[in-house]
């Protein structure tokens, strides 16, 4: 979803660097624009102080502007510390004496989807819905498929997490449902915290073709799978999005989350949300509600999607 701002900022002439944590650097070596990757070293929570400071001081005299994405005080503080002269970002968690360019953090309800809230970064008047692109070897495809035995488009993939919570994921049954109408090997990607949930949906469709690559591959070895494969079915996640990035065949499945703020944008990708479905009795009052787990108790969001309704939204030849 950063891409778009990425190409904006690219084609006015800018050099890019970006700096990433591990688990997400592979999706900006997708991204031609961008000229170096710096890995940050840091855990999931926590200021890490020593750790900022040591960046900080790395990066110290080499960059003329920053453009801090994410809304957090610790996002902005190496940019800061690094000196950066011009830091822009959106207002948020008391950050306003860490940026230069500040911009109003639009409330929930006006919120634009988030490709246009980061192409605004951009300054640019214009923050039209672009499309991400991705651009993955074809060498690095080769070799994905190589070690699972496999060939370009003689599989789909099914990414049945989200790092959210529940509420964002199609059940298990549904995912091996699907799985046994489908006459083609399905592999199951994701990170290790999915294994348990990949292996439920083989327990549950012992006929389909299904292999479980949950916690297998690495971020890069996924990316080659999904530039390859025939088609992608997915929750409201990563992953969905470097499929749309890719431009694979995809089927998005969303649930408490909303696709008029984050969705696949892709010519090639299919949306099924019950909220907007004029057929869909009765109403879904509760959606969006963008919480962890049903407030209510029934997911009626994403239960109610079956498997058939999904294979027909493949439509594969």
């Amino acid at each position: 979803m950063t891409e778009p701002l990425l190409g904006r900022l690219h084609a006015r002439g800018e050099r890019l660097t970006v700096a990433a944590l591990p688990w997400v650097a592979p999706i900006y070596r997708a991204m031609p624009q961008v000229a170096e990757i710096v890995e940050l070293p840091f855990a999931h929570g926590g200021l890490q102080w020593r750790a900022r400071r040591q960046i900080a001081q790395q990066l110290r005299g080499r960059f003329d502007t920053a453009y801090v994405l994410p809304n957090s005080l610790k996002s902005a503080l190496v940019p800061l510390w690094a000196d950066i002269p011009r830091r822009v970002g959106y207002l948020g968690e008391a950050r306003v004496g860490l940026l230069t360019h500040r911009l109003k953090n639009p409330s929930k309800g006006k919120r634009p989807p988030m490709v246009a809230l980061y192409s605004a970064l951009s300054g640019d008047t214009d923050i039209a819905q672009d499309r991400p692109q991705l651009v993955w070897p074809a060498a690095a495809q080769q070799e994905a498929l190589a070690q699972q035995g496999l060939s370009a488009g003689s599989y789909l993939v099914f990414a049945p997490g989200a790092e959210y919570g529940p509420a964002k994921r199609w059940p298990a049954r549904h995912f091996a449902g699907l799985a046994a109408l489908l006459d083609q090997p399905v592999l199951l990607l994701g990170s290790g915290k999915e294994q348990a949930l990949c292996e439920e949906i083989v327990a549950l469709a012992p006929g389909a073709r299904l292999i479980n690559l949950a916690g297998k591959t690495t971020l890069d070895q996924a990316i080659g799978l999904i530039a390859a494969a025939r088609a992608v079915v997915s929750n409201d996640s990563g992953l969905m999005h470097v499929a749309a990035g890719l431009g694979v065949a995809q089927v998005a499945v969303f649930g408490s989350s909303s696709p008029e703020h984050t969705p696949p944008l892709s010519a090639r990708a299919r949306v099924l949300w019950l909220k907007r479905d004029a057929s869909y009795q009765p109403p879904l009052d509760c959606a969006p509600c963008f919480e962890r787990e049903c407030p209510l108790g029934h997911t009626r969001c994403l239960v109610d999607v079956l498997p058939q309704r999904v294979s027909q939204a493949l439509s594969l030849p």
